[in-house]
């Protein structure tokens, strides 16, 4: 029988833990706490979390659904292939890689899956317990890393809704880096009230509305008027896939355009595309063309390019929202952290849409932890 959980060790399970995002956060964790590269991107490694009890990277234990077979080690040769893993990489953490692939249970449904989503759920959240018990972990945060689904038109709870609710029914608090549904389906609202768990999300802001809200406040706060602002996304990979979808692609766009009408005061005219470039693989290109109108009515124009790695660009993200929300539960902290809404384009809960004042607020939640350590 396992020994009592250790208070520092905590589980990360991951929603589509086979994918190029979680694959880059298992394979990015065990590079970090094995030396081989510095902790780029993580807020969490820096002076302004010093102090504030998160669990160490070192401690972070991670397994998770997905409804694929590929293994995580293959994955990431796949991944460094496409440059989106250093070189050498998959071989140098194949044992920590190997170890969270061990932990990876089926998904659902499949096609042909004659489960209800009662059973489902109970199956899933049955997993996440075991998992719990068996690495002797304080807790896990569930994280939901899949492709985007279409938003739902019926009450059927959809996959991210049934993986939401295992969260809850194992007692795990709960980040939902997708645009996906998740826990805001209605049926939901109840036993998210009765879990007393806190939940963060939703849709990871990585690229292009990142960007949208640092110069969002801009335009604003130097009174400058915002005629039109179009944006256009070309990406491949599972994520290129999904968007290809125009209901899925909808969910996305909406926290986009939403991010303008909170920093702008009204949303511009304008849209946002997105196209499906298989070639690209987890690469991304996303353009923005704003026009704008300055003293007398003068018109300007600002564009903006923005290329990066999608799974590069999250990974991070992922590990620090797995930190805070981890910390966060081990408080007793409770329903929507809202201050974690710098990592996000539709935030949970109440909080400024401007990054700097996003920024400010994390500060502050994470000097709270700090002070909840002492």
């Amino acid at each position: 029988m396992p020994a009592s959980p250790s208070a520092d060790r905590a589980g990360v399970w991951l929603v589509g833990a086979r994918g190029s995002v979680a694959t880059t956060v298992v394979a990015g964790c065990a590079a970090l706490t094995a030396g081989l590269h510095p902790p780029t991107g993580l807020v969490t490694e820096t002076a302004v979390c010093a102090g504030s009890g998160l669990p160490p990277l070192t401690a972070l234990v991670f397994g998770g659904h997905d409804t694929t077979d590929c293994p995580l080690p293959k994955r990431a040769e796949q991944l460094a292939a496409g440059g989106v893993l250093p070189p050498g990489l998959p071989s140098a953490v194949a044992a920590e890689l190997a170890a969270a692939d061990r932990e990876i249970r089926p998904g659902g449904p499949l096609p042909g899956d004659t489960r209800d989503a009662d059973e489902l759920i109970t199956v899933f959240a049955s997993d996440i317990q075991d998992f719990v018990y068996r690495h002797r972990l304080a807790r896990a945060v569930v994280v939901n890393v899949a492709s985007t689904e279409p938003a739902p038109t019926g009450t059927e709870l959809p996959p991210s809704s049934l993986y939401a609710a295992a969260a809850l029914r194992a007692g795990c608090p709960y980040v939902n880096f997708t645009p996906s549904t998740g826990l805001h389906h209605p049926a939901l609202a109840a036993p998210l009230a009765a879990s007393g768990l806190p939940y963060a999300g939703r849709d990871g802001k990585t690229g292009q509305t990142l960007l949208r809200a640092v110069l969002g406040p801009m335009f604003a706060q130097r009174a400058l008027a915002v005629r039109a602002w179009s944006g256009t996304n070309l990406l491949g990979g599972g994520d290129g896939a999904a968007l290809a979808d125009p209901a899925a692609a909808a969910a996305k766009n909406a926290g986009k355009e939403r991010v303008l009408a909170d920093t702008l005061g009204a949303a511009p005219e304008g849209e946002v595309h997105i196209d499906d470039v298989p070639v690209l693989g987890d690469w991304k290109t996303a353009w923005d063309h704003v026009a704008f109108d300055g003293f007398l009515g003068t018109r300007m124009v600002l564009q903006t390019i923005w290329q990066g790695c999608d799974s590069a660009l999250a990974a991070p993200l992922v590990l620090d929202l797995a930190r805070f929300t981890a910390r966060a539960h081990q408080i007793g902290l409770s329903g929507p952290l809202s201050d974690l809404g710098f990592y996000f384009k539709d935030p949970v809960g109440d909080g400024p849409a401007a990054l700097g004042e996003q920024y400010a607020a994390l500060v502050a939640f994470a000097g709270r932890l700090a002070g909840a350590a002492r």
